[in-house]
């Protein structure tokens, strides 16, 4: 089959997520093209496999110092050039598409009258699941941002609806855990403020990924520059990940039995329900703001719980490819059936 996937490129979880689906459609050889937007197209990088790929600006949120600037947003968005993207798509040759909350090729497929199936995080938010402070504004958000007629949610835990477990790669326990060793990833919190959170607790060794040029190391401090094999190598040994309330790392750490303490964006609602969720089925702890207080509670703290999640890509993958939209109940029981609760 011929498809066009749509990704949204401004957090790294819907790329590294989409490239495990890619990868088990195009394996089952169907011809998948591609389309990024949400990221300055000059500032993508590690999506050679994606290719053949196309890469709009898209529609973006304006998120500073760990808060969403709404006024910001709004006179960010270049209406004209975002129509022109999608005009600028030939959807002849395509079946259907697939996007992860991308508007481009979701919009693009509306005019084109194409079947849309939405996979990602997001469309979990169509069910009854855990939610807070979702506002109007939201709620228009969700609905017309990326629309799909299949709605293929993926979240920690199926809340009696037919959503996916978290399509993560496949990752193994590493042999030996350092529980000293803290993975740190606020990248839209200051640099600064996250250093002087962290830096009184000097039993703690903490590895911070950041926008910085190159590795540096200052007593308990270890700042690292963007890398996903870096990253990956110090989540293997990890003790715990203080990183903010998206859906794909915290996945990730839960998989992998870490200790987990998440600090949602403010106003972002998407990431302060998964924080509610995150402490509602006992997988973490969350703080709203940096907080020495709650860092060192949580240092404290014990208290995990972790869910061995299956290798969703390759069934879901197999389930597209019949396109018998009609099952995926069947598809989410079978796949929460393989969950299994990891050892303490």
């Amino acid at each position: 089959m011929k498809i066009l996937y749509g990704v949204q490129s401004t957090g790294n979880g819907h790329i590294n997520r989409s490239r495990e689906l890619l990868r088990e459609l195009r394996g089952r050889g169907h011809d998948v093209d591609v389309v990024f937007s949400g990221r300055n197209p000059a500032k993508l990088w590690a999506v050679d496999d994606f290719k053949p790929y196309k890469a709009f600006h898209g529609l973006s949120f304006v998120v500073r110092d760990g808060k969403i600037r709404h006024i910001e947003t709004a006179l960010k968005q270049n209406v004209f050039r975002f129509v022109r993207e999608i005009l600028s798509l030939d959807m002849k040759p395509y079946e259907f598409v697939i996007t992860d909350f991308e508007p481009v090729s979701a919009w693009a497929a509306i005019l084109a009258g194409k079947t849309r199936l939405g996979v990602g995080h997001q469309y979990a938010f169509f069910h009854k699941v855990p939610e807070k402070d979702k506002s109007l504004i939201d709620r228009i958000v969700m609905a017309a941002f990326a629309p799909a007629q299949i709605k293929i949610g993926l979240h920690w835990d199926s809340f009696g609806n037919p959503i996916l477990p978290p399509l993560i790669k496949k990752l193994d326990r590493a042999s030996s855990v350092k529980p000293d060793k803290m993975l740190v990833y606020l990248a839209f919190e200051r640099l600064d403020d996250i250093v002087s959170t962290l830096k009184p607790f000097l039993d703690q060794e903490f590895y911070i990924y950041h926008h910085v040029d190159k590795p540096s190391d200052d007593g308990n401090i270890h700042l690292r520059p963007f890398s996903r094999e870096g990253f990956l190598k110090d989540l293997d040994d990890c003790g715990g990940v203080i990183c903010n309330a998206g859906f794909e790392l915290p996945s990730e750490a839960i998989h992998l039995g870490k200790r987990i303490l998440v600090c949602p964006i403010i106003g972002q609602f998407e990431q302060q329900s998964n924080a509610l969720a995150i402490e509602q089925l006992g997988l973490g702890m969350m703080m709203p703001a940096l907080d020495k207080s709650i860092v060192e509670k949580w240092l404290r703290s014990e208290t995990k719980r972790s869910i061995h999640f299956p290798q969703v890509a390759p069934a879901l993958a197999e389930w597209i490819g019949k396109k018998d939209w009609n099952s995926l109940g069947e598809l989410s029981n079978s796949l929460w059936s393989q969950c299994r609760a990891g050892s303490q």
